[in-house]
């Protein structure tokens, strides 16, 4: 029985490890929010659960086509010019600029993030300008 319990701990403390060495960053929150309609930005920031690793993260901003319009279903998404990216000072946000706020329309934040552990994730979210 002793052994056995000898055993044990050794193998919970290596599962516990491990479990840590795994995490990946996740997306907590951003602005503006997921499915938010906003008047025009001129900064997108995205909140991760870790620090990142500035040069191999990154984001694009892609303006939906226009699919009410005749003859714009067939059209692809098109990427929105003149952001830059920086990382906070804690390492934890992904900031999007831009001088000129976003025109009226639906938006996705197209985005991928590496953290420490240097596993790649990435996702995407909508938002709408009025």
């Amino acid at each position: 029985m002793l052994t056995s319990r000898l055993l044990v701990v050794p193998a919970l403390a290596a599962w516990a490890f491990c479990g840590g060495a795994q995490a990946h960053p996740r997306l907590l929150s951003s602005t503006p929010a997921v499915n938010a309609t906003v008047a025009s930005p001129h900064m997108i920031q995205l909140k991760f659960s870790e620090r990142l690793i500035g040069a191999m993260t990154g984001a694009d901003v892609v303006a939906a086509p226009m699919r009410a319009m005749p003859g714009m279903s067939a059209r692809p998404a098109v990427k929105t010019a003149g952001f830059t990216h920086t990382l906070s000072a804690d390492g934890k946000s992904l900031v999007l600029q831009r001088k000129a706020g976003l025109a009226p329309g639906a938006y996705q934040v197209v985005w991928h993030a590496v953290s420490v552990d240097t596993h790649r994730v990435a996702g995407r979210f909508a938002f709408s300008v009025k």
